[in-house]
């Protein structure tokens, strides 16, 4: 669970990191994901959730 947490604020800590350093090009990305098929959201969200748990997976195997 204590991983959990770190890890929620590890990616909200690099998201406001974005949104404070590029708001721009932030807000353009969120407009072009709003235009975007769900579809294709979905696909998206997928493999970048199981890219994620392999990352996570990867790191804690070999230590790194």
């Amino acid at each position: 669970m204590r991983d959990l947490f770190a890890a929620l604020g590890l990616a909200l800590a690099v998201e406001g990191l974005l949104f404070a350093s590029f708001p721009g090009a932030v807000q353009r990305a969120l407009l072009e994901a709003a235009g975007s098929p769900r579809d294709r959201m979905r696909i998206v969200g997928l493999v970048s959730a199981i890219l994620g748990v392999v990352i996570v997976w990867a790191a804690r195997r070999l230590a790194i």
